[in-house]
Parts: structure tokens; sequence; C-alpha cells
């Protein structure tokens, strides 16, 4: 077996968690987005977005659930302002919107206890970081990453909100091993989603570790190669792979 060199991180419900339940938190995000539209002279209610979904992001999420690639949230803000008669807004008060939605929501997420231990403990064992996260919105993971003093760790973060595709295709599993320069074999997937994470490590031949503190019910046929509770466990792990 190949020495592990560089280990991936997923984001959300691995390194941060969320506290409160989504559905009341993304319809104030709503009434944010909303608001900064509104001052922007564009013609828009929170209504418009319940038209067919509950929330704008329950929007997002069936849009994103049509195919492998990611559409962004800004792309289906604009689609969905588009649908209401509003063909043409000035990029600027759509991403005012976003800024105002995503604020919102950043501050329900909150960093595990054990994140930046087990982060110091990898680097300082010499591994090599890097980040892989499913997302509507680049810049909001980048911001969580920067709020939660997490950058510092990681040598690239790679989203498919910037590269326009979602795990687990292997390509933006790629993107990151491109960066470090090593083949799948020498690296390891750290996520909580047997669907996104571990499937994409597992096809590409990465090493894949399921945390399962926050995780969906397992799926049988997806199957880590190492399943942990809880972060700070990883280092001792991967230190046995080594021996």
């Amino acid at each position: 077996m190949m020495p592990i060199q560089v280990v991936l991180f997923d984001l959300g419900s691995t390194l941060i968690y969320s506290r409160e339940p989504w559905p009341p938190i993304y319809r104030r995000a709503d009434r944010a987005l909303v608001a900064v539209l509104q001052s922007a002279g564009i013609p828009v209610t929170p209504g418009d977005f319940a038209a067919e979904y509950d929330t704008f992001m329950d929007r997002y999420y069936a849009r994103r659930d049509r195919g492998g690639e990611e559409p962004t949230s800004y792309a289906v803000l604009r689609e969905l302002l588009h649908d209401n008669g509003v063909p043409s807004v000035p990029d600027p008060v759509l991403r005012a919107a976003l800024d105002a939605e995503y604020a919102v929501l950043q501050a329900n997420w909150h960093a595990e206890e054990d994140a930046r231990p087990t982060l110091e403990a990898l680097q300082a064992r010499g591994y090599r970081l890097g980040m892989v996260s499913n997302t509507s919105d680049d810049k909001n993971v980048q911001q969580l990453v920067d709020n939660w003093g997490f950058r510092p760790f990681f040598e690239i973060i790679v989203t498919s909100a910037a590269v326009g595709i979602r795990k687990p295709d292997e390509r933006i599993f790629q993107v990151a091993l491109n960066h470090f320069g090593v083949p799948p074999a020498g690296a390891a997937m750290v996520g909580d989603m047997p669907s996104a994470d571990l499937e994409g490590a597992n096809r590409l031949g990465m090493f894949s570790i399921w945390i399962t503190r926050r995780a969906p019910d397992p799926d049988p046929a997806i199957r880590p190669q190492a399943s942990v509770a809880t972060l700070i466990e990883i280092p001792d792990l991967l230190e046995q792979l080594r021996s």
C-alpha cells in the first residue's frame, strides 16, 4: 500500500456542524435576500420563492439534484428572477443578495471542537491537507473556512461551485490531487456523506474515511476503508497505516 501523504476533508457536517434545524433558518435567509433585492428596486417578495418550493435553497436543491453538475445558487437566483419577469439584474446586486442570504446561514454553522486539534496534529506529522466541498456558492465556503480559522491548514480548497462538478464525480477530487502531485493511492478523503465523499474516493482509488457522528444512515453498497466517530481519531489511524 502506498503511504498516504495527503488528507482531503469535506467541510459541512465534517469539520463544522449545524446547530439548529435548517427550514426556519432558510426562511429567515430568504427574507434577508429579498430585502436586498427590494432595496435595489427589484419587484420580488418571499412568496416568489414559495410558488413551487418552500424557500430559495429548496429551489436550489431541486435544481441541483437533476444531475451531477453544480448549478450554483447564483445561477439559480438569476433563473428564479427571470421566471418572475425580471430578466436583467446587475451582478453586484445578485451578489449582495446572496451575501445577505449566506450571512444568515453561516450563523448556524459551528466548528467541531476537535477540528482544529485534528488539523494541527496531521500537519505536525507531515501530512499535506486539502478540502473538497460540495456547495452552492464558493464564496460561502471560503468565508466559513476563514470564520473558523481553518485556512492556514489547507493548501487548496476545491468547491463544486468553483469547478462546476459535484462529488462523487472523480474529476473534482482529481483537481485537488493534481495540485499535490500525488496519485489517488497516496491520498485519503474524510467525509460524512457515503454517496458523495466515500463513493467518489473509492471509485478513484483513494483511502476513504467515514466520519460517522453526524452522518446519515449507512449505505450498504458504499463501504469506507475506515470509519471514525470523531476527527481526533484520524491522526493515529493514519499513523497505523504507515507502520
